[in-house]
């Protein structure tokens, strides 16, 4: 019995502490999405849903959709034309919790730093963020869900957001 109520204690302090280091992003994303200067994109898992479901005989659209169908959300936070993009970069990187994030990628050319990050349990990668940061722009994109990285890059090609085609060093880092 002992044995069973510390095993109980332990998952569920585990699960708080889960949930309030993936709230630091959510926390960040919604400090801003407010802010008449940022341009924000929020899509809830029942639109992925519903975009799963929509049948055409456009191939385009079929590979759009064998990319959302396993899709839980997407969040994306743009700054273009502000004068902090850089601070804002700094402050989302203090937010990423590195005991639960692995390091995809980090790109850093003159002015401008990217990184990317997955959050994985097992063999399968529920988040993927996206961080891009320069002196006038920054960027902030969260998928979650069952991720594959060869067609989340190939979703890059389609989203019309700032800093989406970072998503297609993805490819040339994998493995």
């Amino acid at each position: 019995m002992k044995r069973l109520f510390f095993s109980t204690i332990f998952l569920i302090a585990g699960a708080i502490s889960a949930t309030a280091q993936n709230d630091a992003i959510t926390r960040f994303f919604d400090q801003y999405a407010d802010d008449e200067r940022f341009t924000v994109v929020f899509i809830a898992p029942k639109l992925f849903q519903l975009a799963a479901k929509i049948e055409t005989d456009d191939e385009d659209w079929n590979n759009i959709r064998d990319v959302v169908k396993d899709l839980s959300g997407l969040r994306v936070l743009v700054a273009d034309s502000i004068a902090d993009g850089m601070s804002l970069y700094k402050a989302a990187l203090l937010k990423v919790p590195a005991n639960e994030y692995s390091e995809l990628l980090t790109v850093r050319e003159k002015d401008e730093n990217v990184r990317i990050w997955t959050k994985d349990s097992g063999n399968i990668i529920e988040e993927l963020l996206l961080l891009v940061g320069k002196p006038d722009e920054f960027v902030l994109l969260s998928f979650t869900g069952k991720i594959d990285l060869d067609k989340i890059s190939a979703l890059s090609k389609v989203l019309d957001v700032e800093g989406a085609k970072e998503l297609e060093k993805i490819k040339t880092t994998k493995h």
